[in-house]
């Protein structure tokens, strides 16, 4: 297994797109390893592995997750039939992330190389619209997270200017707020909302619903069970996890879904579900409809321990600026709009106006530290 280190620089990239050249066509698999990355490895994938990526590790240890080259073929196969064939590719992403690198192997599949934004310093919307010019003429994709489309779109003027060029833009990563979404397609951008994870090769639901060759099922428990050939080998090293997680030829996720419409529809996180007087919550949809509010940027929404409640539902709010701080009404508002949609269980007792949700991997809100905010300081609603 070959180690690459990546710091978010054009020439890494270029160093790890030809290591996986090599893995595609039967080479040793790749191992992208990001700055601050100490895992230690003493087991090797076995034939047909591609990549190794460790994953978030939010909660444990991280683990390592082993993708075969078919199906990192399979996963470009399929994106590009749902995108509408093959385009260059625009890379803004971390690349020892699965996005990250399925953005190379897309660019690779469909016979070009990835133009790189230089993230070493953070993403500056600035940065990506002059990557974008380098793209050259044809058809377009980038795959970008919530908080990067929302910097674009913030900034205007040519960076929005170039992300308006795409024939997709694929968001994935954490969920995406409706406003978000619906104020990003009203200036033009082709949003395409993805969701899977490193186990699934990256994004394989687009737009709610699953790429060919693609399962997505839901168990007894309304966990989503996701299958079909873009599915990783399994956890290296770890026999028994794999056991446990691929069963059937099928990955047993962490969420919970809901299908409508024919279009699955993720709920968030099983380990994250609030039981508060009773009566499940879920973050996700109290967070959906905080998002949808006029005024409110984003939304976090966690679970505190309470003696009365055994949990209390308590969010986090990025607010539009404006001439002062939150007023009761605006509160009020939130929590009238909750309980509208959800009920009054889901109604948040308590909120906090902050500049941003802070984040950890690839722009997923970082649960933990918005609970720990929450309990330290006292409410504001």
């Amino acid at each position: 297994m070959r180690r690459i280190p990546v710091d978010g620089s054009p020439e890494r990239v270029v160093e790890l797109t030809t290591a996986l050249d090599a893995a595609l066509r039967g080479g040793p698999a790749v191992f992208p390893l990001g700055r601050g990355t100490t895992v230690s490895v003493t087991t090797e994938p076995g034939p047909g592995a591609a990549v190794v990526l460790a994953t978030s590790g939010s909660t444990s240890e991280p683990k390592l997750v082993v993708l075969s080259a078919a199906a990192l073929r399979a996963s470009a196969d399929a994106a590009a039939a749902r995108l509408g064939g093959p385009a260059r590719w625009l890379l803004a992403l971390p690349a020892e992330h699965v996005a990250g690198v399925q953005v190379i192997v897309r660019a690779r599949h469909a016979g070009g190389t990835p133009v790189v934004q230089d993230v070493r310093g953070g993403f500056r919307p600035d940065d990506f619209a002059l990557a974008t010019a380098r793209l050259g003429p044809g058809r377009r994709c980038t795959s970008l997270v919530p908080t990067q489309l929302r910097r674009i779109v913030e900034a205007g003027g040519a960076a929005l200017d170039a992300l308006t060029t795409f024939d997709a833009v694929l968001v994935g990563g954490a969920a995406l707020e409706p406003a978000m979404r619906i104020g990003a397609q009203s200036k033009g951008v082709r949003v395409v909302t993805t969701y899977g994870m490193t186990e699934t090769a990256g994004g394989c639901v687009y737009d709610g619903r699953p790429l060919d060759g693609v399962t997505a099922d839901l168990d007894e428990e309304g966990r989503i069970l996701l299958g079909g050939p873009t599915l990783a080998d399994g956890y290296l090293g770890r026999p028994d996890e794999t056991a446990a997680a691929f069963e059937g030829g099928r990955f047993r996720t962490g969420d919970l879904g809901s299908w409508a419409q024919g279009h699955l529809h993720v709920l968030g996180r099983a380990d994250d579900v609030i039981i508060t007087g009773g009566e499940n919550v879920s973050p996700a949809a109290v967070e959906r409809v905080l998002g949808a509010q006029p005024g409110v940027r984003a939304a976090c929404v966690v679970g505190l321990p309470d003696v009365e409640w055994g949990q209390l539902v308590a969010a986090a709010v990025v607010l539009d600026p404006g001439p002062g701080p939150a007023k009761e009404q605006d509160w009020i508002r939130l929590r009238t709009s909750v309980r509208d949609e959800l009920g009054r269980a889901a109604v948040p007792r308590r909120f906090r106006a902050v500049a941003e949700i802070p984040l950890r991997g690839v722009g997923k809100p970082d649960r933990a530290a918005v609970a720990r905010l929450m309990s330290a300081e006292p409410a504001q609603g």
